[in-house]
Order: structure tokens, then sequence, then C-alpha cells
């Protein structure tokens, strides 16, 4: 499909390089215009970077104390760039798949140029279609999409609005898969028609148009390209802001919480457990609920912790005016009943989806899996605020590939730990160091004096502050490479930081480059306004190790600038990358990283990356979404015949509403409506290579 020009271009409308005002609103309702919630006082990653280097001097005089305790010997036995490229090969599912920099995993894909266009740019000799869009059926019985004739019923059995993470699990028929998403938010104002429908409707069918969906999806001949299986499945299913749920793990016999809650909302990203459940992250909780009188005095300190109001005040979506959960006068306990990982069953449509305790409470941006060394389940999560944590859970028991059943319940028992950074003071010209996993509680032991496990799980940003974890720069997703065992998390930025921290060789990130127009010159703004991407090696290589060595392998932005920094690559050779929110692997375990919030001027996209080999840092734009979209995603297939992409919030600028909008992706009708795509190459080839 060749782009096409957008309909409608305004400069107006954006506070956040592609982010509008209206996006920041009602995805996280303007966190970034708030102080940190964060007042702990505890080290800052900008700290620990800044420091980097002074420590040299401390650890050649044999201080091995200097390093974090169990990894004082980790940094000196890992080389920050360990070449993998002649040694490394990994499995991902049932087959064998290369070792970096081979033929087959090398990344040869043209560079998409960074661009305005209201359409899905992807290289030459590649094709995308769009799977399923807002409004689609998924439950049998759903009507067709009327955007003038909606109901909450109709919107229930539809799909759902601004999709963000996606999985795509297998069933028996290759030809045949499930595909689960996330329904992230909604903007009522793109959505209907202005004054079509009472306050109350648009309530009820915002609230069904956010949740999870799962819909079966079938290839299309013997190419990479999929599409919505208009036949229906028993598997196809919605969950709701209304959904019942199961409340497991220690937190579920607390009275703030409860056995039963209803309803999932502000989901973003998530992951799929060995056993083929699908985790999903419950965000920006806070900014849904509505206080109409007063709140409990000894609840104000989680509130505030959290973001969560205290004082009368009306969300942009007031759906307490059809559901009094949302007023937190009325029932002030149902905060705590969201911020949680909920798993839902992709193959069990009836089964009752489940909110998982043990995984502590916050702002989830994901949940990602992988299997230790003994045969446990390890999770990574990060909490997506300035300031905030990244946590690992590492369960009890052990997965147990021949039975699925034995596997339900192991998310629910095991240690909760929180990460702590430190500067290796190596002068290597690298910003790295050692860090360490502090535990937080078990399921049967609290470790934070003064909080139980109930405490800890239900205010786990509480517990973090007082064991000293590092702040991060909005820690978004983090995912354990399948190939070379590393673990790579997005920072997506941190625009309101700087201002105390000097430029210099060891801190790059207090001030960066953004620009105010596209094609405009680069200017310096304080903060970090670009992002970054740490790369973690475990303790020999195991998830279950509490030790870990970090190096920062990307540091965004316009290759232009002075900050940025590509793993040691060439910057004269790199596409430029800005906001990094998302990350995935191929096959050969090259990073695939999708961005949210460009301000670099041109629209987001997805990107390519090696990690290893003599291309590592080699950054290579792979499509860009269209004007005012955010990139979800990515996934690339089993076989890497297939990239997926899920466009969230195309054309969401201030001053577009349903009549004008900035966007008309993807071009089905007169309005836009979020969507998720496939791209695949022409010749049916691996995409990327």
């Amino acid at each position: 499909m060749s782009p096409k020009l957008l309909p409608l271009i305004s400069q107006i409308g954006t506070r956040h390089g592609s982010r509008s005002f209206r996006t920041c609103e009602l995805k996280c309702a303007n966190q970034c215009d708030h102080p940190e919630p964060n007042t702990s006082g505890n080290e800052h990653i900008q700290t620990v970077l800044q420091t980097a280097f002074s420590r040299r001097n401390m650890l050649k005089a044999g201080a091995a104390g200097a390093a974090v305790a169990g990894v004082a010997t980790l940094a000196a036995n890992v080389p920050a760039a360990a070449d993998f490229s002649t040694a490394a090969s990994g499995d991902r599912g049932n087959g064998a798949f290369p070792g970096f920099g081979g033929p087959q995993g090398e990344l040869t894909h043209s560079v998409v140029p960074p661009n305005r266009k209201d359409d899905i740019v992807v290289p030459k000799g590649y094709e995308q279609a769009v799977m399923i869009a807002w409004g689609d059926p998924v439950e049998y019985g759903a009507p067709r999409f009327d955007v003038n004739r909606l109901t909450p019923e109709a919107q229930a059995k539809q799909f759902g609005y601004n999709n963000d993470y996606t999985m795509i699990v297998p069933l028996r028929d290759e030809r045949k898969a499930l595909l689960v998403c996330n329904h992230e938010y909604t903007d009522e104002k793109l959505m209907l028609p202005t004054g079509r429908y009472d306050a109350k409707t648009v309530a009820k069918i915002g609230i069904a148009a956010h949740g999870m969906s799962v819909v079966q999806i079938e290839r299309v001949g013997r190419s990479g390209q999929w599409r919505r299986d208009k036949q229906g499945s028993r598997y196809n299913r919605r969950i709701t802001a209304a959904t019942k749920f199961e409340v497991s793990g220690p937190a579920a016999a607390d009275q703030r919480v409860g056995k039963v809650a209803y309803g999932t909302f502000g989901n973003c990203a998530g992951g799929v457990t060995p056993w083929g459940t699908i985790l999903s992250g419950e965000e920006n909780f806070n900014g849904y609920f509505d206080v109409t009188g007063t709140v409990p005095a000894e609840y104000a300190t989680s509130y505030k912790r959290y973001g969560v109001p205290t004082t009368v005040t009306k969300s942009s979506r007031q759906w307490s005016i059809v559901d009094p959960r949302f007023d937190l006068s009325k029932n002030p306990t149902e905060a705590f009943r969201a911020g949680w990982i909920v798993e839902v069953d992709p193959y069990e449509p009836r089964a009752t989806p489940r909110k998982l305790t043990m995984l502590g409470r916050m702002k989830h941006e994901g949940a990602t899996t992988t299997i230790t060394a003994d045969g446990r389940i390890a999770v990574y999560l990060g909490d997506d605020e300035r300031g905030e944590y990244v946590y690992k859970f590492v369960s009890t028991g052990k997965y147990d590939p021949d039975n699925r059943k034995r596997n339900f319940g192991l998310l629910d028992e095991g240690t909760l730990y929180v990460a702590k950074f430190t500067g290796d003071g190596a002068e290597d010209g690298l910003y790295d160091g050692t860090g360490t996993w502090i535990p937080l509680t078990s399921d049967k032991k609290s470790f934070i004096e003064g909080m139980s496990v109930a405490d800890v799980l239900i205010d786990v940003r509480i517990a973090a502050d007082k064991v000293g974890a590092t702040r991060m720069d909005r820690p978004e997703d983090i995912e354990r490479n399948p190939v070379n065992g590393r673990v790579y998390a997005a920072m997506t930025n941190n625009s309101n930081r700087g201002g105390t921290f000097a430029v210099d060789e060891a801190n790059p990130l207090a001030k960066s480059h953004v620009r105010d127009t596209f094609g405009g010159p680069l200017v310096e703004k304080s903060g970090n306004r670009n992002g970054y991407i740490l790369e973690l090696t475990e303790e020999g290589d195991d998830a279950a190790k509490t030790g870990f060595f970090w190096t920062l392998f990307l540091v965004c932005g316009d290759p232009a600038a002075q900050e940025t920094y590509f793993g040691g690559y060439d910057k004269s050779k790199v596409s430029p990358i800005s906001c990094p929110d998302n990350v995935a692997f191929d096959g050969s375990g090259n990073l695939w990283i999708s961005t949210d919030g460009n301000v670099l001027g041109s629209n987001d996209g997805i990107f390519t990356v090696p990690v290893a080999g003599p291309k590592r840092g080699q950054v290579k734009q792979f499509l860009s979404v269209p004007f005012g979209a955010e990139a979800c995603g990515p996934l690339i297939s089993e076989d890497d015949k297939t990239a997926f992409v899920a466009v969230q919030h195309p054309g969401e600028t201030d001053d577009a509403t349903f009549e004008k909008p900035a966007s008309t992706w993807p071009h089905t009708d007169r309005f836009p409506r979020p969507a998720i795509s496939c791209v695949w190459r022409k010749d049916n080839g691996r995409v990327g290579s």
C-alpha cells in the first residue's frame, strides 16, 4: 500500500514529542506534570551513571565491598561488550535457531526514513495489512460495527479500543492461532460522534471498550500474512472493565483487596507464560477514580504514593456516574483492586481470569517470564513512572512441561525482588556496573520491618523505598533475550529531570536534544527526553540469581546529538530513535524496539538492532506508524515470517474530534480506528533479514 498524505496536520496539541496533552491526560492523568510520587530520596540511576567512573581507585585498591554484595567479582568475569557472534545459539519453542552474526540472523532490511505520513510505512520488499480494528466482531452475536448505533452491549462483544500489548499463541492447526490483545484506554472525543450519546451511555461504552480480546486468526496461504478468522471461534472472548476476576496470592486474604475483583483497565504491556497463559499489566489505574467527598485517612499515604486522588476529584471519564466502584468516597478500597498483573487462559474461554497479588501492585508496564537454571519461573516487572523501580519475581515451585495444569498457581508462591544498581568504576569508556536483586517478601515472610506480606504486596512501592532500591527513568518493558540470555530494559524517558545533574562524560542523560518540528533543528532541553536501554547479565546467566552486571546499551536520540550512544557502533550509520517503550526478539536474538512519544519530530515506529557481533548497536528503523499514533507491540512470529504491530491512538491531537480528525487511519472510515497490522516480506522470507 502506498502511504497516504495526511488529511489534516496540526502542529497544535503536542506536549512531549508525538504525544498530545490529551494522550497524556487519558493514558496517565498527566503524571509528568505532577511531582514524582517517589519522595524516598533513594539513589537515582542518573547518580549511578554520574559516579560510574569515580569509583575506579576504590576497586583498584581491592575494596571489593564497594561492589554490591554477592557480585563483587561479576564485573571482572563478564566483558561489557561480550561478543556472542561465534558461540551463541539458542532455541525458542521447539526449534533451534542460528547464532548471532550468521547469514540468517543479519538484519538486511532497508531503512524507513523518519516521516509524518498517515499510514504504516514499511521497508522495500515488504507488505502490511490490518488484521483487526476497533469495533470488529469478536464474540458470537456481535453486531456489525456502526459508530452511530453503538451500544455498551455491542462494544462488549466487539474488539476494544486502543490495542496495546499483543501476543500470538498456537493452535493444533498450524494455519490458525489465537491473538490476545490489551485495550489500554479510550478517547471518546475521537471514538464517538459529538452529542450522539448521553453521558451515561458514553461511560458504559468506555467501560466495555477497555480490557482484553482473544481472537482466532488464520494464515493467508503460505505467506507471512495473517487475518482475523471471520468464521469465529469458541476461543473468541472479550474481557472488559466489568468482567469478574478471581484474586489469588497472599494479598487476597486482606480486607483491602479480597478474593473477587471486577474489571481490568489501563492494561499496557504483558507476557506469556511457558504454559500458554497471558499476563497483562494494569498500569495507570489511578486516573480512573473520582472522589466526591472524603476518603479514609489511613489510606492517604498509600493513595499519595500511587497518585490516587485524596480530595474531591472528577476524572476525565467519570465512570462513577454508572458504577459506584469508581467513587473512592463510596468504595475506598477499590483502588487496591487495581494495579495488578492479571492472568488469562486463552484456551479456556469460560475460565475466570485472575489477578496475581504475589507479583506486587504498581503501575505495571508488563510481565515477561523465563525459566531459571533449576526449572523455576522468573518474571520481570517494570513500574512505569518517573523515579520508580525494576522488579523480579522467582517462583518457589518448578515448571512442569508435561502437565500444564500443575503450573497454575506457580506465580502465587515465591519471592518478589527489587533492583539496586551500582557503578563499577572501571575506566572502560562504558556506562556499566553491578547490581543486586533485593528481596522484599516471599509468600510466607515479609523482609520489610513493620510491613506484613500483604502490606508489601499492596504497597510495594513503599516497601521498595525502604530498602534503598534505585529510582529509574520510567522503567517499561523488560525482557530476556532467548538467545544470549541477557535482559533488556527500556527506560522510555524522564522529561522533568536534569536540573541537578551536570552534563559530562559520566552523565550523558542530564540533557538531551529534541526537534520542535519535523525536520527542524536539534534543540537542547533539560532531562532525559529520548530514553535509553539497559542490558543486564545475571550471575551465571541464571534468572534465579540475585547478582547482575549491567551496561548502558543504547542512549537514544538523534545520532547527531552529543549524548547519544549506540552500543559502540558508528553513529553516522544508524537511524534516529526516541522514547523506547517495548522490546521483542526474533529467532536470532536481534532486538526489536517500539517507540512511544518520539521527540525528534517524526512519527513513532519499530526499530531493529543487533545486540552482538560487528553490527552491535546498529539501529535501523523497520517501520513507522501513522500520524499521532504510538507503536505498540512489537511481536515477531515463531517462524520469523511476520512482524505484528498494534497501532494505538492514531491522530490523537488536542484539537482533533470525531468530525475533524487528525488521522483517518486505517482509512476504512472518516475517523481513525486503532488496529493491529501484520508485516511480511513479499518473497515470504524472514522479516528483517
